[in-house]
């Protein structure tokens, strides 16, 4: 290929040349809203189940059903247009109806961690003005302890057993995510709170009643974004759409797609793969309050999945509780990883036991979530997050100059497409950081591309170590030390070193069994990475602070190792 410069090379496209017959390089984009797209699934499949929760199954026309007088319980609870409605619930079946529910009305969800602490809540809270919340009836206490000039109008509680069979319910223990519960709060409504079930006995919304535009705003999904602590990401219907649309073209999905979510809807991955793209398809999503082997190894006997999102940990997991049991895993088709690296042996062991394919993707909260995926062939990478989707674009820029990088040279993703959100809500200052000219969005990851437009995450700008004036990309270092066999896991971090620059350190997990030895990973480190690269300290630890979706956390990794005293 002739040398050109990055950007030009960038505006080609060439990636479209790996893509799937029939995957097209852009979108035609429909000028509905996420409302339109599931009553056009209520009116197409309203016999099919729509959803599966331990064994219950409710079909479209139901789900449909629901929506509408959840809908109607909203408004009269106060609710309108532009409005936000806090929900704060683990995955389930009134999850979905609730989020629909809230959209019919023109209004805008709040997504919330069911397992947040007050503190944590208070902040978003403070932040969305949100006066209606659905909560986990488990959660609902610390909904209500919110300071009074946070006091909301309802509180909508949610006992997410009743969408279980009756069977289940009698000899269930609950298989949810831990939280502090009083027996009152399992026994009945919790004090002060509407039930769910009042709310979804309302009659039905007036089909007349207004639908909101493609381009209105339909989600507020918190996240850390590049810098800082949590703020709102503003996404359209239009934004979610697409990333929908999307997903179907990239796995060339229909209606006998079953999609497992056992992601967190609360997480921009989850919901989308979940929410979105198995509702406007018609598919069967099948729900997961918790993330616990035992319980997808049980649903696989009713509805094996032909699509299953997840990240490296869950399916590690679950390879190792099939093999443990004998379970058989053969049939799921397709599984999408993201959030963190794909260890290649982890994809060659599960293709062995699945017989489909496990691709790596990437996104971020911002770009609703979908950028970049392998495709579903031979063209795939080992260590790659991919190609950009259809109607995407991307530029790789110097950070501190912000001008297209030479090709082969390493630079910050930008991206421009229909899924890049509209901004922080009520953060301009930082929305103007990240959102620069023409719609381009700086994702703050540094990445590599090759000829066929196959992109390579190097590190995070704000998590690089810089050591005597040279740039550390902790991922590098992380992979060198877990090729050891007595390092389980890893994160690589940098300690002030006393002189104004940064110390490569690490916080390794021992393999069962290992004794530590800093001396012989330092040596084994020399045959991987240059020098100044391998860590000056290693420290053993019993694990490692992540996210729910298995993100190390390096920034309390950092903490840590501070508080302990390491010296550098």
């Amino acid at each position: 290929m002739p040398d050109a410069s990055t950007r030009e090379f960038l505006r080609a496209r060439p990636w479209t040349a790996s893509y799937d017959p029939g995957v097209p390089a852009d979108l035609e984009l429909p000028e509905t809203s996420l409302v339109h797209m599931l009553e056009r699934s209520v009116a197409r499949h309203g016999h099919r189940p729509a959803l599966e929760f331990f064994g219950a199954r409710t079909s479209y026309a139901r789900l449909g059903e629901q929506v509408e007088r959840a809908a109607e319980g909203l408004r009269r609870l106060g609710v309108a247009a532009g409005d936000r409605v806090a929900i704060v619930l683990p995955n389930c079946p009134q999850h979905i109806v609730a989020f629909y529910a809230v959209l019919r009305l023109g209004a805008v969800v709040v997504e919330h961690n069911p397992l947040y602490t007050a503190p944590e809540l208070r902040h978003q809270f403070e932040d969305h003005g949100a006066r209606v919340a659905i909560v986990w009836d488990r959660a609902a206490d610390r909904i209500r302890s919110l300071p009074e000039d946070l006091r909301l109008d309802a509180v909508v509680a949610v006992d997410v057993t009743q969408a279980m069979p009756r069977r289940t319910r009698a000899a269930l223990r609950l298989p949810l995510p831990a939280a502090r519960a009083s027996r009152a709060q399992l026994t009945g409504p919790a004090p002060g709170t509407i039930p769910w079930r009042r709310l979804v006995a309302a009659e039905p919304l007036a089909a007349d009643h207004p639908r909101p535009t493609a381009h209105d705003l339909a989600l507020l999904q918190y996240t850390s974004g590049t810098t800082g602590l949590p703020k709102g990401a503003m996404l359209t219907h239009r934004n979610l759409e697409s990333n929908a649309l999307m997903g179907q073209h990239w796995l060339h999905s229909g209606e006998d797609e079953v999609v497992h979510g056992v992601l967190p809807l609360f997480h921009a991955f989850g919901l989308t793969l979940g929410v979105t793209f198995a509702m406007s398809l018609g598919a069967r999503l099948v729900l997961f309050p918790t993330v616990r082997a035992d319980l997808v190894l049980k649903a696989l006997r009713r509805s094996r999945p032909t699509v299953l999102p997840a990240v490296p940990p869950v399916y590690e997991k679950l390879l190792d509780a099939a093999e443990e049991r004998g379970a058989d895993l053969r049939g799921i088709a397709v599984a999408v990883s993201g959030a963190m690296t794909l260890p290649v042996p982890l994809v060659e062991r599960w293709e062995r036991a699945t017989g489909g394919m496990l691709v790596e993707g990437y996104g971020l909260t911002e770009c609703s979530p979908l950028v970049a995926c392998n495709p579903l062939n031979d063209s795939r990478r080992a260590g790659s997050i991919g190609v950009p989707f259809p109607s995407t674009e991307i530029r790789l820029v110097d950070p501190e100059t912000l001008e297209d990088v030479p090709r082969g040279h390493e630079g910050e993703l930008w991206v421009r497409g229909p899924q890049v959100f509209r901004g922080y809500w009520k953060r301009p200052e930082e929305t103007a950081r990240v959102l620069v000219e023409d719609g381009w969005l700086r994702t703050g990851d540094v990445v590599t591309v090759d000829d066929d437009g196959f992109l390579r995450v190097v590190d995070r700008i704000k998590e690089v170590i810089i050591t005597g004036g040279f740039n550390v990309a902790p991922t590098e270092v992380e992979t060198a030390l877990k090729l050891h066999d007595d390092v389980a896991d890893a994160a690589v971090v940098g300690l002030d070193d006393g002189r104004g620059g940064e110390a490569v350190v690490a916080a390794v997990v021992l393999a069962p069994g290992a004794v530590l030895d800093e001396q012989a990973l330092r040596e084994h480190c020399y045959g991987k990475v240059t020098r100044y690269k391998v860590p000056r300290r290693i420290v053993a630890v019993e694990d490692l602070p992540r996210t729910m979706l298995g993100k190390t956390l390096r920034r309390e990794v950092r903490a840590r190792l501070e508080a302990l005293g390491v010296q550098v």
